[in-house]
């Protein structure tokens, strides 16, 4: 094994984790907000707006304006943050060992090339790194949730609220503990996982995304000693909500994190959901409920021709799980801090992406398998003629409200179907020879006579068509 290529060496780099190999694609739009380089700039973006801060409110008395052309100059480079900036940031940190105050150095290089190097030493001006890094930390997230995963989850909510419309009045067989029981609709049992992943989705969009700029221990002590007099936490206020966050105002040197567990746990409510749909969309199949659509060129099995394996769902499955895991860890570990500050919360962050990342592939993953389902309704109707016995809950109900109406002869109803139904299959012709000799009105006979397992299913449809409207007027 001598010659055996070393694989890390090969240039260019290969990936190590399948979000940035494998299942790059899916996953890529997360690194405009949620990788190193990500994180760095919305570290410079946050550097220069509390510097302009700063000068804009004059705090730090004797110091000169900051003309309009220097603020535009700085925001631009801010801006325009590229390899070329990540390549500085790089040489800095390689003499600095510390990725943020590689970042006030760049940022000072930039002011001493646009003739503002007077104002230098406000860039970083009272901040511990943890000031510029959780409101980095805070951008960069909001962006990756509301631009990123919150369209991809919609999507997923959008196809299976069109599943759920177009198959509103199709009768299924319903089991319950895996047995036959009362039909419902295809579309109405969609619509559950409609309803309940629009409530999830109704708890992200509504996460506050806080940020706090107070300091070593969070109490101002560097500020108002180098400035005694200003309102320094009405200067931080005004300025975390003009980054567009929300503001904490009590903290230690870290912001507390809490908000991000919060966010994690509806995140990691809304996989296990979506989790939930992939299981049973891969129990539809395997009863042919649906038919997937085969993939032109595709192999389902290297050895079986015949085969088109749930591979979407599977997929979908596996990393609606890892996100799940990683989200737990998250939460769990970024809400914990020894007294003031421990490090554990910054090793921690930087894979962030990585969990929504892989929720990102499986909600993807689900839309893709959804998307090649055809929905096999002369399956669905056979299963639904096979089980007549479905209909004792029916017969049962309609005796229960006669005997409560004084008619006579209808006690015990329960008791009366489980002896003819339960553990066998009674057909259509058996179940009405049974009616007739019930002794029911006319009435209620005759609607029991008429009855069949595929018109057995309520308001399902009336249902699903509500849930659907309910989705559509959000979006």
């Amino acid at each position: 094994m001598t010659n055996r290529v070393h694989l890390a060496q090969l240039e260019p780099a290969l990936a190590l984790s399948p979000l940035d190999g494998r299942y790059r694609a899916d996953a890529s739009p997360l690194i405009d907000h949620l990788s190193e380089a990500a994180l760095n700039r919305d570290r410079i973006h946050v550097e220069v707006e509390w510097f302009i801060h700063l000068a804009e409110t004059g705090a730090i008395r004797g110091t000169r304006d900051l003309l309009e052309d220097e603020k535009t100059q700085l925001r631009e480079w801010a801006e325009s943050f590229d390899a070329e900036t990540i390549d500085q940031l790089a040489a800095f940190e390689a003499v600095t060992v510390h990725d943020v105050k590689a970042v006030e150095y760049s940022i000072k290089e930039q002011l001493e090339q646009i003739g503002a190097g007077d104002l230098s030493e406000l860039v970083h001006f009272a901040c511990t790194s943890e000031d510029i890094n959780n409101l980095s930390y805070a951008l960069g997230i909001k962006g990756a949730v509301e631009q990123v995963w919150l369209p991809a989850a919609r999507s997923l909510v959008d196809t299976l609220a069109d599943m759920a419309e177009d198959l509103a009045q199709v009768p299924m067989l319903s089991h319950t503990h895996g047995q036959p029981a009362t039909p419902s609709t295809m579309g109405k049992e969609i619509a559950v996982s409609v309803h309940r992943l629009r409530r999830q989705l109704a708890r992200i969009e509504a996460t506050e995304y806080l940020g706090k700029i107070n300091g070593a221990t969070g109490t101002y002590a560097a500020h108002t000693v180098a400035a005694p007099g200003v309102d320094w936490p009405q200067i931080a206020r005004d300025f975390v909500e003009r980054l567009g966050l929300t503001f904490n105002p009590v903290t230690t040197q870290i912001e507390s994190h809490d908000w991000q567990a919060e966010l994690y746990a509806d995140v990691a409510r809304f996989n296990r959901i979506s989790h939930n749909v992939a299981t049973d969309f891969w129990t539809y199949i395997s009863m042919e409920y649906f038919i997937q659509i085969p993939v032109e060129g595709a192999t389902g099995s290297s050895t079986m021709p015949h085969k088109v394996n749930p591979i979407r769902f599977e997929n979908a499955e596996a990393n609606f799980e890892l996100s799940c895991a990683l989200l737990d860890s998250l939460g769990s570990t970024l809400v914990t801090s020894r007294m003031q500050r421990d490090l554990t919360d910054s090793t921690s962050q930087r894979n962030i992406g990585v969990a929504l990342g892989h929720s990102l592939l499986a909600t993807n993953n689900l839309v893709k398998g959804l998307t090649r389902l055809n929905c096999n309704e002369e399956k669905l109707a056979a299963d639904l003629d096979r089980n007549w016995e479905v209909l004792a809950e029916a017969i049962q109900s309609v005796m229960r409200a006669a005997f409560l109406r004084g008619v006579e002869g209808m006690d015990n109803p329960y008791e009366k179907l489980k002896e003819l139904t339960r553990g066998h299959r009674v057909d259509g012709p058996a179940l009405r020879e049974f009616v007739a000799g019930l002794g029911l009105p006319d009435e209620d006979a005759q609607r029991l006579a008429e009855l069949t397992p595929a018109a057995y299913t309520g308001v399902a449809e009336e249902i699903t068509l509500a849930e659907v409207a309910a989705w559509r007027e959000t979006r």
